[in-house]
């Protein structure tokens, strides 16, 4: 008596795995290194020329003012020109952290840095990055209330802008207790 197989007993073929020479993937690891040091490198680059042009910018100020010091609109011109630097210093500083924290993850640890500019996951760089960013957003309502005349609707403004940082904070809140929820013991 012929009973035919059971469909069910008999080996799946298996179609074997790709396999990668691992000096192929060295070398696609080290391209792919390559590519985000452009990018550390680049924000590098912009971080250093908006701290040069801040600098250039400041001396340039203080110089035009200087003759005029003890008349009240160049007090008010001075602390206006200081509040635009240090929204330039805040966009340059942002940079700087997206190029220290590029290359602390995906190339070499950084040495010599201050405990609070230590990044040790893509989370640490978005939380750092989203500190500077609220900040920036406040130096420029500051700004605007400098220049606000009277006219105009500034408190249109000063809402659009709390919204958004109530967005970033409870962004910031959620990824963080989602971090904390999913962290392996391990990695503590």
């Amino acid at each position: 008596m012929n009973v035919p197989p059971d469909p069910s007993s008999e080996p799946v073929a298996v179609s074997p795995a790709i396999r990668v020479p691992q000096g192929l993937q060295r070398r696609g690891f080290g391209l792919t290194l390559l590519i985000v040091e452009f990018g550390v490198l680049s924000s590098f680059l912009f971080a250093f020329t908006l701290y040069i042009f801040g600098t250039v910018q400041t001396v340039r100020e203080l110089w035009h003012a200087l003759p005029r010091i003890g008349q009240p609109e160049v007090t008010r011109e001075l602390l206006i020109s200081a509040i635009e630097q240090t929204d330039v210093l805040l966009v340059a500083t942002a940079l700087l952290i997206i190029s220290i924290g590029l290359q602390a993850l995906f190339v070499q640890r950084l040495d010599n840095l201050p405990g609070w500019l230590h990044i040790r996951t893509f989370d640490d760089l978005k939380n750092k990055l989203l500190g500077i960013v609220v900040v920036a957003l406040v130096v420029e309502f500051f700004k605007a209330a400098l220049k606000w005349n009277g006219t105009g609707d500034i408190l249109t403004l000063g809402l659009a802008l709390a919204v958004v940082i109530l967005a970033a904070t409870a962004y910031s809140y959620v990824l963080a207790r989602f971090s904390s929820e999913h962290t392996a013991p391990e990695d503590e």
